[in-house]
């Protein structure tokens, strides 16, 4: 296991990866961040620098583009939960990403149901940034990209091994002779993707930052679980902490639970070691270890905890 100071990553020192995905030549996409916070990932290239390496049966991610640049049309088998950090985000599905959109504010979560065509794009005046929760320890075993975003990145010179790698024409790259190019879903295979109407996603998917800090002022908000907001058992439950729910005291974590802040700063006390993070910044506690998190300055403040849970991690839950 690795030690406490290894697992705390500050917003300022995240490495990104500019050719994490198929897209990183198409243009529109090109600009593009990749972060991976915690765990493997899902990008697709071996230049992704991973920050923290235990396998906490969860993945803790970001992405950072500037304004109008999109992340291209992609689905999930597991779960993919973002929270914005930093600016206006405009997120849409379907198949030619026009089944419906919505737009997120600093603070704001959206679970996304698995099986659906999904993007998003920064429409904020400056670079933003939204952190990430992935279902499982492999959550990029299970990405699959929309046909046409294979075929204009094949156009612009990057192309997607069966073996889940990119290989760049531009830099003199090939298939090896034992990969073959990722299939193109058929026709009918696009069929059991499904065009989910906006109302089920605001209404089933979507918790408001202010919604959630009113929920927490006398305890945590509960706001992805079996009985929470967002109801879904993804392997992790999710609630919001504010200064009226904060955690005071020492408390020992049973399983492994990350720290993320959504807004103002945070003092975070994990045994004897002690640090002040803000939005953007993550902690990971292990099993075994004593914590607290409380607001260490006086104004608005607000987190995220993500703790472990036995559930495997697979398709949306919907309490059927």
């Amino acid at each position: 296991m690795s030690s406490i100071q290894s697992r705390i990553v500050r917003y300022g020192e995240l490495r990104p990866c500019k050719t994490a995905f198929i897209d990183a030549h198409t243009p529109g996409s090109d600009q593009k961040e990749n972060f991976t916070i915690v765990g493997g990932g899902v990008s697709e290239s071996p230049d992704q620098h991973v920050h923290i390496t235990d396998k906490i049966g969860f993945n803790i991610g970001a992405a950072g583009q500037p304004p109008k640049c999109r992340n291209s049309l992609h689905s999930h088998t597991t779960a993919e939960v973002f929270f914005v950090a930093k600016g206006r985000w405009r997120f849409f599905w379907g198949r030619y990403g026009d089944a419906g959109e919505f737009i997120a504010e600093e603070g704001d979560i959206f679970n996304i149901p698995t099986g659906i065509f999904r993007g998003f794009e920064n429409v904020g005046q400056d670079y933003g940034m939204i952190m990430s929760i992935l279902g499982g320890d492999d959550a990029g075993g299970g990405v699959t990209w929309a046909p046409q975003v294979i075929e204009d990145a094949q156009a612009h010179g990057l192309m997607l091994g069966n073996n889940g790698v990119l290989y760049d024409s531009k830099k003199g790259e090939e298939l090896p002779h034992n990969v073959q190019p990722m299939p193109l879903l058929s026709e009918e295979e696009l069929k059991a993707y499904p065009e989910v109407p906006v109302s089920d996603v605001i209404g089933h998917y979507v918790a408001r930052y202010w919604d959630l800090m009113a929920l927490s002022s006398k305890a945590p908000a509960a706001v992805i679980g079996e009985n929470a907001l967002i109801k879904d058992k993804p392997g992790f439950d999710v609630d919001f902490l504010s200064r009226g729910s904060a955690m005071t005291q020492m408390v020992q974590a049973d399983r492994p639970v990350v720290l993320m802040p959504a807004s103002g700063h945070w003092r975070i006390v994990i045994e004897d070691v002690e640090v002040t993070l803000s939005s953007g910044d993550t902690a990971v506690v292990m099993p075994g270890e004593s914590y607290s998190a409380a607001p260490s300055m006086t104004g608005e403040a607000g987190l995220y905890r993500i703790t472990a849970t036995d559930d495997p991690a697979g398709a949306t839950w919907t309490g059927a």
